[in-house]
């Protein structure tokens, strides 16, 4: 089977974040030591760096550790099934959304396989706005989320447009 140029383009995302995410997740735990020190001040209050370890989904859903190998399992499921949706997309915004989504979900399953947990690290939550603590998965496969939303809209008003009105 010939896979389309415009797949590697999700492929291609996929990796990116795969690998932004594992670099500096390494980078904050090695490199920062993040997990001995629990917080380093980037610009307070708005940023700061924060280790925390996310046992369950999205916001700590979950949490708990008890679904870690159900949530691993989900996650390469959730990707395979959208590598599987990319051979078949042709729109550029759907296959970077399946990209983006397909990267962030292996980078959080490559951690909970690891270590049992998710590492977050990205601290907004001294701006009272946001309380969470998150990483670059959890942003890709947000970032991804909204382009899938984007390209759905968009797709339904260009056959809204292209559908010949009704003849009464």
């Amino acid at each position: 089977m010939k896979i389309p140029r415009i797949t590697w383009a999700a492929y291609g995302f996929a990796l990116v974040v795969i690998v932004l995410d594992q670099l500096t997740k390494y980078w904050m735990l090695d490199g920062l030591s993040l997990r001995e020190v629990g917080r380093v001040l980037v610009l307070p209050p708005i940023l700061n760096f924060s280790y925390v370890e996310n046992t369950g989904v999205s916001f700590g859903l979950f949490g708990g550790g008890a679904a870690r190998w159900a949530l691993s399992v989900f996650s390469i499921v959730v990707a395979a099934g959208l590598a599987w949706w990319a051979l078949r997309a042709k729109r550029r915004t759907l296959v970077s959304a399946i990209g983006l989504v397909i990267g962030g979900a292996i980078g959080n399953a490559i951690d909970r396989i690891q270590y049992g947990y998710v590492v977050d690290f990205i601290d907004f939550s001294g701006t009272g706005v946001f309380p969470w603590v998150f990483n670059v998965a959890d942003s890709a496969i947000t970032v991804g989320v909204l382009l899938l939303i984007l390209d759905s809209v968009m797709s339904e008003r260009k056959a809204a447009v292209g559908a010949a009105p009704e003849k009464a």
